[in-house]
């Protein structure tokens, strides 16, 4: 199909699904910031569950996005534009958060631009190319390369090896394979996404295979780590390292959420929940600087970076993520976007 759908329900449904998006990401963000990485229980394992997938939905969202502009004569300039934008506060992100995945979106964006009217087919295709590519450089090059993974701190990022190596091959979310999640939303784009018919395929495909794929990894790892444990990391669905079956995972998330989220928004809607959220989800870019400046500033000033228990973090990420949904709601009232989204509009255009 080559539908390009703009009713307002379709976009009220991506804006929902960039929200829980946001706050999947600020719950493993905090999570990794205050050292919870090491405790167990429930709230330790629904942050691990959100590990890869939120982020990765994230990436699919802005795919869908600039997939549905591509009838415009502009886009291709625009997002070329904005890449530079986002690598430029990318990297002056790094400076305060070295997860930070902007910088990587500039190079997904620049890719994204160049592909931006391919077939779902030859999406697919890339997309295949993407992880074949990511598993060439594993089985050639040191992942391990930088990492100090007790500290989770990379040495030499900073220099133009180590910030190459990172940015295209071990880095948090590197280019290969993650371009593939773009392209993924690029493919999505295609399908008439108002209709209902596609959104419980969405759904239901996401869900049934995400739960299909996560059963068949945990009994190939159980198997293959009898014999040769680091083997069975490339069983494994962990985003790091992001091998096929993590980027498999990651993408039925991605697809069972929107799938969900576009189902669930007229219920949304008439309990007022959607216009609650929608604002935020509108405004994810400023959001997202935000949770790392001012969120993990003000755990910083509170002493509580490192060493708190998964439930402390859970409980901050979900307070900063109530305070930015009325925040971003208050601010919508006055502006149609978030403070960073007009300054890329006004750079970039």
């Amino acid at each position: 199909m080559t539908a390009h759908p703009t009713a307002r329900a379709r976009i009220d449904g991506l804006d929902l699904a960039r929200y829980l998006a946001l706050v999947g990401m600020v719950i493993v963000n905090f999570s990794i910031v205050m050292g919870a990485d090491n405790d167990t229980g429930w709230a330790h394992a629904f942050a691990q569950s959100l590990s890869g997938r939120a982020a990765a939905t994230f990436v699919v969202l802005a795919g869908i996005g600039l997939g549905l502009a591509r009838h415009r004569d502009d886009t291709m300039a625009l997002t070329l534009r904005r890449a530079v934008f986002l690598g430029v506060i990318g990297c002056l992100n790094m400076l305060i958060f070295p997860a930070d995945i902007l910088h990587y979106y500039a190079v997904y964006f620049v890719i994204g631009a160049l592909c931006l009217r391919w077939s779902a087919r030859r999406l697919l295709i890339g997309i295949a190319i993407a992880n074949a590519v990511f598993l060439v450089l594993l089985f050639t090059l040191d992942y391990d390369a930088g990492w100090n993974w007790t500290t989770l701190d990379y040495s030499g990022f900073w220099t133009p090896s180590g910030f190459v190596r990172n940015l295209f091959f071990n880095g948090w979310h590197p280019v290969f394979p993650w371009v593939g999640f773009l392209l993924l939303g690029l493919a999505l784009s295609w399908l008439d996404l108002r209709s209902r018919r596609v959104q419980w395929q969405l759904a239901v495909i996401g869900g049934v295979g995400l739960v299909a794929v996560e059963l068949c990894s945990g009994a190939l790892v159980e198997m293959i780590a009898a014999h040769d444990p680091e083997a069975a990391l490339l069983a494994a669905t962990d985003p790091i390292p992001p091998t096929p079956l993590y980027t498999l995972a990651g993408s039925l998330a991605a697809m069972a959420v929107t799938g969900v989220c576009l189902l669930c928004t007229e219920p949304a809607r008439r309990f007022g929940l959607l216009a609650l959220v929608a604002p935020a989800g509108r405004q994810t870019l400023t959001l997202y600087v935000a949770h790392i400046v001012l969120g993990m500033g003000t755990l910083e000033a509170l002493n509580l970076i490192g060493g708190q228990s998964a439930t402390r973090a859970l409980m901050a990420s979900l307070l900063f993520c109530a305070l930015a949904t009325l925040l971003a709601w208050l601010w919508s009232r006055v502006a149609r976007r978030g403070p960073i989204e007009m300054l890329m509009r006004r750079l970039a255009g």
